[in-house]
């Protein structure tokens, strides 16, 4: 299941900005974070999709949602100006962001990719 975030769970299980100034992923697995708000049309059409791929990869990758709107000050860490947004955060390399309500297709070949899991 997915899992929504505040700012105080990010730093913890993500990255902590506030003590690194370079990338230094918390995680154990590989990570998708979603961000995303509640008026967004293509947010809500995104939300089943990234539902499906955490029951299809349970174990092997975290699925987060960071909400926009309630999280100002990590959307803004992250330069975020359009949403939905995905952040890819593979357990060892950089993050990558991809923009948009991409196919469910499309995120899997991003999950093998640049996370490096397969189902």
């Amino acid at each position: 299941m997915t899992e929504n975030l505040n700012k105080e769970a990010f730093l913890k299980k993500v990255f902590n900005y506030e003590e690194n100034k370079e990338w230094k992923f918390e995680g154990e697995l590989p990570t998708i974070i979603d961000f995303y708000a509640d008026w967004c049309g293509p947010c809500k059409a995104l939300a089943p999709v990234l539902e499906e791929l955490s029951a299809e990869y349970e174990g092997k990758i975290n699925i987060y949602k960071i909400d926009t709107e309630a999280e100002q000050e990590l959307s803004a860490a992250f330069g975020i100006r359009s949403i939905p947004s995905m952040l890819f955060c593979p357990a060892k390399d950089e993050p990558q962001m991809a923009h948009g309500a991409l196919p469910k297709k499309q995120i899997e070949q991003i999950i093998e990719d640049v996370l490096k899991v397969t189902k």
